[in-house]
Formats: C-alpha cells, sequence, structure tokens
C-alpha cells in the first residue's frame, strides 16, 4: 500500500518570500486540497513592537499585488509603508537637478507611486498573520536534515520531530540550510562590500523620494519613512563600513551629511547601525525531484536596485502559477513534486533572474568604479538615459516588476 505523506508542501523558511508563498499556495483555489507546512524557527508571536528596524525593503508594484494576493497586504497596517512617488539617482560629480541625473516620476507611467518602502519585520509579520488559518501548520523549529526519496521527502527538525512531505522548498535565505540538505551548490561572488544600514532625520524634507547618490566606492541611498525620516543604505568598502559603524551618532550623521552632499540638509542619526556584507549568487539547479528553491536561497542580488525580496516575491508567485497549472492539466498532487513539473518553474525564473543578477552587477562594476574615465562614462550614461523617455519607461516598469515573464496575479489589475 503506497504511504501518504504527513503534508503535500513543506517550505523551510517563513521569512517575507517563505511566508508569502504559503499565503499563496493556501489562496489558490486550483491548489485549495494542499496540506502546508511552514518550518521557521524564528516564528513572531505578536505584532513587531514599536521603534525602529534597520532593515528595510523597497516593495514594487508587482510585489504589492503578491502581497495582497497572499492576504499580506491587509494585514500590514497603513502607517508602515511608505509610498514614494519619485527616484533620483546622480554621479557624486554632478547635482540631482543637473541634466546628468536620473529623475524618475509615478506620474510619467501613470502610477500612483513607484512603490513602498516598508520595514522587514512588518513585512514577514504579516505574511506570516495570512498563514494563521486552516491549511497551514506551522512548525517553529530549527530545520535539520532532509532525505529526499522517489516518491516523497523526509524532513528532521532539530527539536527531534520528524514528517513527509511530496514537496520541499527551500526559502531560508542566502545561508540556506535545505539547499545544502539537498546537494545543491550556489556561486558565490563576494563583492568586498559592505552595506551600512541606519536610520535618521533630515533638515530638508525627503518629499515621498528615494535618493541615491553614487561614489567610487559604492552608492548611498535615502529611502523615505512614514513617519519623515529616511532609512539610509551606505554601500561601500568594508573597512570604510567598519570606521563607520565605531563612529558615535554625531560623527555618522556627519559622514552621511556629506556623503550625500547635503542633498535633504544636516542629517542627525537617529538609530543604532548595522553593517551587513554584500555578494552575488545563483544557483545552476533550482528543482530536483521533491525539492525547489526560491528568493535568496536560489540568488543573492546587489541592493542598489531595491530588487532582492522582489524577486523572491516573483519567485514564489511564478512556483504557485506552475503548480496551479500542472494540476488544471490534470496532474495529481503526487506528481507536483516531480522534477518534470518543477523544471517549468527553474527555466521561467532562471532567465528572468540571471537577467536581473547581470544588469545589477553591471550597473554596480560601471557605478563602483574608480579607474580612470569611469566618472565620465557615468555621467554621461545617466544624461543619455535620462533623454531617452522610451528606455527610461522601459526601466521604470522594470522596477516596477510589471515588465518581462510575469505571473499572471501581477499582470492583473489587483
Amino acid at each position: 500500500m503506497k504511504m501518504v505523506p504527513d503534508f503535500d508542501i513543506a517550505i523551510c523558511g517563513g521569512g517575507m518570500v517563505g511566508a508569502t508563498l504559503a499565503g499563496l499556495l493556501r489562496n489558490e483555489p486550483d491548489l485549495a486540497d494542499l496540506r502546508i507546512a511552514l518550518i521557521e524557527a524564528h516564528m513572531p508571536a505578536q505584532p513587531p513592537a514599536a521603534g525602529v528596524e534597520l532593515r528595510v525593503s523597497a516593495i514594487s508594484r508587482a510585489s504589492e499585488r503578491i502581497l495582497d494576493r497572499a492576504g499580506a497586504w491587509q494585514s500590514l497596517p497603513a502607517a508602515m509603508r511608505c509610498a514614494y512617488q519619485e527616484m533620483r539617482v546622480w554621479d557624486a560629480h554632478n547635482q540631482p537637478d543637473s541634466e546628468s541625473a536620473l529623475h524618475f516620476a509615478a506620474s510619467a507611467l501613470g502610477e500612483p507611486n513607484l512603490g513602498y518602502i516598508i520595514a522587514n519585520n512588518w513585512l514577514q509579520w504579516a505574511a506570516l498573520d495570512a498563514t494563521r488559518h486552516e491549511r497551514v501548520t506551522c512548525f517553529a523549529a530549527e530545520l535539520n536534515d532532509i532525505e529526499l526519496l522517489d516518491e516523497y521527502a523526509r524532513i528532521g527538525l532539530q527539536d527531534g520531530r520528524r514528517f513527509t512531505a511530496r514537496l520541499v522548498i527551500g526559502a531560508d535565505g542566502a545561508s540556506s540550510r535545505s539547499r545544502r540538505c539537498a546537494g545543491i551548490q550556489a556561486r558565490i561572488r563576494p563583492y568586498q562590500q559592505t552595506a551600512l544600514v541606519t536610520q535618521v532625520r533630515t533638515g530638508r524634507s525627503h518629499q515621498f523620494t528615494a535618493w541615491q547618490r553614487f561614489m567610487p566606492d559604492g552608492p548611498i541611498a535615502f529611502l523615505p519613512l512614514n513617519d519623515g525620516q529616511s532609512s539610509i543604505v551606505w554601500t561601500t568598502t568594508p573597512e570604510h563600513a567598519a570606521q563607520l559603524l565605531a563612529m558615535e551618532q554625531s560623527a555618522l550623521g556627519a559622514a552621511i551629511t556629506t556623503a550625500s552632499d547635503h542633498v535633504l540638509g544636516e542629517v542627525h542619526v537617529v538609530s543604532a547601525s548595522a553593517a551587513f556584507p554584500l555578494q552575488l549568487a545563483q544557483v545552476d539547479e533550482y528543482c530536483r525531484p521533491r525539492f525547489v528553491l526560491v528568493g535568496d536561497a536560489a540568488h543573492s542580488i546587489h541592493p542598489l536596485a531595491g530588487q532582492g525580496v522582489n524577486l523572491g516575491l516573483m519567485d514564489a508567485a511564478s512556483l504557485v502559477q506552475v503548480l496551479a497549472e500542472a494540476r488544471q492539466a490534470g496532474a495529481t498532487i503526487d506528481a507536483l513534486g516531480e522534477r518534470a513539473v518543477l523544471r517549468r518553474y527553474e527555466r521561467w525564473r532562471k532567465t528572468e533572474n540571471t537577467a536581473a543578477l547581470g544588469l545589477v552587477d553591471a550597473l554596480n562594476r560601471l557605478f563602483s568604479n574608480q579607474q580612470p574615465g569611469a566618472g565620465l562614462l557615468r555621467r554621461t550614461g545617466l544624461a543619455t538615459l535620462q533623454k531617452l523617455p522610451p528606455v527610461k519607461r522601459s526601466l521604470m516598469l522594470r522596477a516596477l516588476g510589471l515588465a518581462g515573464e510575469v505571473p499572471s496575479i501581477v499582470r492583473r489589475a489587483g
């Protein structure tokens, strides 16, 4: 007699992408009979406490629609998301209002905004809150091991619990344990750059605009928040980041003021700071029989374009669409874990993600470059792009997640 696994799908990782994926699966009519497990060691029991969250994400229009379908957007308090209408990008040798600067505006696309700046802890909470219903069983534990068999996978948790599933989805981040358990290798290239993050109050209003100034060691970005403050992401060398991290708040504020060329006036740091090393990573295999990867477990991208979590959410929506289409075509629940089905997702998202990683990597090489002539090339490139509205529009649509081969729920108006 054929064994019936404990779950149909087990998701390793309940961060922003993994929790959203659980919500998408739960809300997909063609997958309404699936039993879902979600494994997350740090499962928050309550909404995030009041205070500063250093890690924020720029959420695109596509991601907004994905989060809405997952039920997470409704769980996210309006006060926790800051819509921004414009973006200004310029080289350190120019001014943000010069002809050699890039200016993106939502009004040029007929969109209400270019996206939202949202704290990562609130995004995770909202996505998890949407899963606290029937059909999703949450395990607050660390993953220990995975054994992939022909017809199902065995999953072991570090607290000793064990269960089986027809398909395991690795959504547990760049240091993915599930990926290692499945024997999939990631090609990793450190950037020799570190991102320093903090929160600041500025002398002038951020005008609900994202500001990004490119310097030879990397960009400094001001991301607007609803309370009038801004989240800082300053990409620089590891040595410089360590020096910045060791500064008193007043000295760090002065350094940010200088690095931003006073674009928003005097800067005052109002929170702790943290620093994170940056890397480019991509796996050659997104899937194996009974196993598939999404989000940072499959790829890591430079933060200069703010696409990290957006790519992961697109992975989640694409995988759910592939599984739903397989059911529509008559596939059994058991067949959802077969390589023939999972390869459709792999071909789709590997193509899209490789293009995105390559573009952002090329931009980082150009804009974080101290070679003679690089500055002139940067300024000429930005000026040329600013004067080519069709190309600029295409880039804006790509940033919004509305261009390329996108999931059907992104193409719909809501």
